[in-house]
């Protein structure tokens, strides 16, 4: 069982009032609160061995690369990667994504066939969009059902020698819904084609085991999982990181440089050019530290129970509709009640200092399949509490009241 306030009280953020009120912080799907080790270690970073790493000699560039690597390394025995090298640091998941749509460029043609799902964010869609654009490939879309869950005999059909790449969430930002991955990777292996999973929903709530899926590429951000923002992993199988072709170029990831030719680092510094976000990826070990404490087993089995305690409270509610009623689901909910824009009642709870999300939260054609402008989502972490949604519940009766 978890002590949760003693776990809130490793949360500075959580103690402060917004407009007067204690916060409660729904928000938790767009980004994570930090506890006070990972604000601790990046001002460590910062005041004791700030330095560039991987290239000087000095004490502090090695200080800064050895934690560097230390991060690297506890990343692939947390996703258990087989190598480490398999573990390419990002800024976050959107440039994981475009770092892998743009590196197979070379490897797709005329023809040729990419797979994603109605229930991605608009970061999976996108940069394979722009890579069809590229190569004439064309762009399939597996279908979704009025529940949120994929409709997996369409997956089949959509399935062959054509297919190339399929780009699936894990876990769908806007619904909550937990995808049966296992079986899409293996399905679209049978057709030779690879696989890439955004786990940047999927990380929060859960331990990936990247062998025992035997996904091609697993790519995740820092900030969703009490780490900083703009840092992030792509992951991917060692055949098919060689063969991407680097999304940048710069320091860092040569191993010769001439005006007439230039030849690649071996992984994992080929794809990762330039100066990056050094702290970002020191502390993000940190924040996988931390949550490996608490325990991923407890903390799915709490946020279950702040699920259902929710679901139940707010299905009282007259004329509330919830979207995304998977039977494989995390902690999140998209509602709206009667025919009040979520914007109004976002904005009205923020003055009773409840922080939700309410929009398409990046997943357009999940509102329009709906028919709908937009939720609002309250999405929950192994932080927060049942009497922080009594709150929640008694905000939002009153917001409709207003607005009815």
């Amino acid at each position: 069982m978890l002590d949760i306030q003693k776990i809130r009280a490793d949360f500075p953020i959580l103690s402060q009032k917004v407009n007067g009120r204690p916060l409660v912080y729904f928000d938790n799907g767009a980004t994570s609160q930090k506890p006070k080790v990972v604000i601790d270690a990046i001002s460590k970073y910062y005041e004791e061995y700030n330095a560039n790493i991987h290239r000087g000699v000095h004490t502090l560039s090695q200080l800064a690369t050895d934690a560097y690597e230390v991060s690297r390394k506890k990343i692939q025995d947390h996703i258990n990667a087989k190598f480490s090298h398999e573990v390419i640091f990002t800024s976050g998941t959107t440039h994981a994504i475009n770092m892998v749509a743009s590196g197979i460029s070379t490897m797709i043609k005329a023809g040729d066939e990419v797979l994603v799902s109605a229930l991605e964010h608009h970061s999976n869609i996108v940069p394979w969009q722009m890579l069809c654009e590229r190569t004439g490939a064309f762009l399939k879309v597996i279908p979704m059902n009025e529940k949120g869950e994929l409709v997996l005999s369409e997956y089949d059909k959509l399935l062959s020698d054509k297919t190339k790449i399929v780009a699936v969430n894990h876990i769908s930002n806007a619904l909550g819904t937990i995808n049966p991955i296992q079986y899409l990777i293996e399905k679209a292996h049978q057709y030779g084609a690879a696989i890439l999973i955004d786990g940047a929903q999927a990380t929060p709530h859960l331990k990936p085991d990247v062998q025992a899926l035997d996904c091609d590429f697993y790519v995740f951000s820092g900030h969703k999982i009490c780490g900083p923002t703009g840092v992030g992993i792509l992951y991917g199988k060692e055949e098919w990181l060689n063969k991407l072709q680097p999304f940048q170029g710069g320091g860092e990831m040569i191993a010769t440089v001439s005006f007439e030719k230039t030849t690649y680092a071996e992984l994992p510094h080929k794809l990762e050019a330039g100066t990056p976000n050094i702290e970002g990826g020191i502390v993000l070990g940190t924040a996988i530290d931390y949550l490996n404490e608490i325990g991923f087993e407890n903390i799915a089995t709490y946020e279950q129970e702040l699920l259902d305690y929710a679901t139940s409270k707010l299905i009282q509610i007259e004329g509330l509709k919830i979207y995304g009623t998977a039977t494989n689901k995390t902690s999140v909910i998209s509602f709206n009640v009667a025919k009040i824009h979520p914007y109004d009642i976002g904005t009205i709870i923020d003055k009773l200092g409840i922080a939700v999300r309410t929009g398409h939260h990046c997943a357009q054609p999940i509102m329009d399949y709906y028919s709908i402008p937009g939720t609002i989502r309250a999405s929950f972490a192994f932080y927060n509490t049942k009497e922080e949604i009594d709150i929640f519940v008694d905000a939002l009766i009153k917001a409709v009241s207003m607005l009815s």
